[in-house]
């Protein structure tokens, strides 16, 4: 009931991940990354401690097709999950289970990889992988995860309609710089999640300048604040 992307830019160094479903709150289960160690999707009958359980592996050294490996075989249930994996070095593991839901398929590239179940068609993730690489790599990672899940809409995404979606960033702080998520719509979860995107991505930054150097912030004005220093 899922399709989703997990990819690194490799000018940044960034990870980003986004998935969409027709389950609510699909991002809270299925969406992890972590700064300066890789990205993660655990989806299909989702058990979510498999995420972090590969992103420990990731940051102990593992490459992404060991820790998909490891962290397999000792999954309960694997023949249930998908597993989406992106190291620090743009490498790049993939894991579907012989009892993953519907049409299911996965493709990957340089630094990226995508995968979903209950697909339209199986040509989703190959669509989304290809959106990606076609992508400007001086746009910000986020925009061109999010235009690949827009791309694999296109392809026929899921099955069924889709309600929820999510957005993770990671740079090089402990916190992601965007975690966005629309957790249930009737309309168009992507191009809900994208306009978040849009409204966020122009202060991204500047809420990691307010943590490091609050000096340095910007300031975009408050009611009731001269200063203007929003949260």
């Amino acid at each position: 009931m899922t399709f989703s992307i997990a990819a690194r830019c490799q000018r940044t160094g960034q990870f980003a991940v986004a998935v969409s479903s027709s389950s609510p709150a699909v991002a809270a289960r299925c969406a992890h990354a972590r700064a300066g160690v890789g990205a993660v999707l655990s989806q299909n009958v989702t058990d979510p401690r498999l995420g972090a359980r590969t992103l420990d592996l990731l940051e102990r050294g593992a490459t992404a097709e060991e820790a998909c490996a490891i962290v397999m075989r000792g999954a309960g249930a694997p023949a249930f999950r998908q597993l989406l994996v992106v190291d620090r070095h743009g490498g790049v593991a993939q894991w579907s289970g012989e009892r993953s839901l519907g049409i299911n398929a996965s493709a990957r590239g340089p630094g990226v990889v995508a995968a979903g179940n209950m697909l339209a068609s199986p040509a989703v993730p190959d669509a989304m992988v290809m959106a990606f690489a076609n992508a400007d790599p001086a746009d910000e990672l986020g925009a061109r995860v999010l235009g690949a899940m827009r791309a694999g809409l296109a392809a026929g995404g899921e099955a069924g309609p889709v309600h929820s979606a999510g957005l993770v960033v990671v740079a090089t702080e402990a916190w992601p710089i965007a975690d966005l998520r629309v957790d249930w719509t009737e309309g168009n979860p992507i191009d809900a999640l994208s306009g978040l995107w849009d409204l966020w991505a122009p202060q991204m930054h500047d809420y990691v300048t307010r943590a490091l150097n609050p000096d340095a912030a910007p300031s975009y004005g408050v009611p009731g604040d001269p200063g203007g220093e929003p949260g």
